[in-house]
């Protein structure tokens, strides 16, 4: 049976990961903020904490995990823009979406080499890519170039122990963070990041690829 461990379980994308892959015999350990009772096997932890996520080291000792997928973070402040930027939740955001990943992979690298599948994928966003963005939701899209940066410099990094490392784009989706106009419902967008991470090949890492497996440019 592989092991996928999802942050940010409790709500969201996050959820609908953990659902799919619990469907399909995984064992899913997620992490959150509170209890949630469809998860089985739930690690209470707030990612922007980076002492706590420390701490998942010693709590899945000897646990290998197949598919790391860091996935909690959170958008800000609506309209955080420049000339009023709130840089205290600005802050928080990249405490959340960058520190946070940072932590846990750091954390659990030894899990991850110990399994079969060997795979870290970090939830990005295309508003990350520095090649398309616009301008908008600077502190969100700085938060994610970043976490983009992380992903293709770990792939570097963890290459000689064979784990594939990638950022991934779930697409706009209806979900708190996607809101009610997004075109994906949470379930056609987990099922296509899904696919994404079945079909992936050590060629493979350091990538950015949209839930539709196409590559996204940095």
């Amino acid at each position: 049976m592989p092991t996928v461990l999802i942050t940010g379980a409790g709500r969201g994308l996050g959820r609908e990961l953990a659902r799919q892959y619990a469907a399909d015999g995984w064992r899913v350990i997620g992490t959150v903020r509170k209890p949630v009772a469809e998860l089985a096997e739930s690690i209470t932890l707030d990612v922007a904490q980076t002492a706590q996520a420390r701490r998942l080291a010693s709590q899945l000792a000897s646990v290998p995990i197949d598919v790391l997928f860091c996935n909690a973070g959170v958008i800000g402040k609506r309209g955080n823009r420049f000339g009023s930027f709130d840089y205290a939740d600005w802050e928080q955001v990249l405490r959340v979406n960058l520190l946070g990943a940072a932590a846990v992979i750091e954390a659990l690298v030894e899990n991850v080499a110990a399994s079969e599948r060997k795979t870290v994928c970090v939830m990005s966003s295309r508003l990350g890519s520095i090649s398309e963005t616009a301008g908008e939701t600077l502190p969100y899209s700085t938060s994610k170039a970043a976490l983009n940066l992380l992903a293709k410099g770990l792939a570097a990094t963890l290459a000689p122990r064979g784990i594939v490392v990638v950022a991934l784009s779930p697409g706009w989706v209806r979900t708190d963070m996607g809101g009610d106009s997004a075109p994906l419902t949470p379930q056609a967008s987990v099922q296509g990041l899904r696919r994404v991470i079945a079909g992936l090949r050590p060629g493979h890492s350091g990538q950015f690829f949209s839930y539709d497996g196409s590559i996204i440019p940095w």
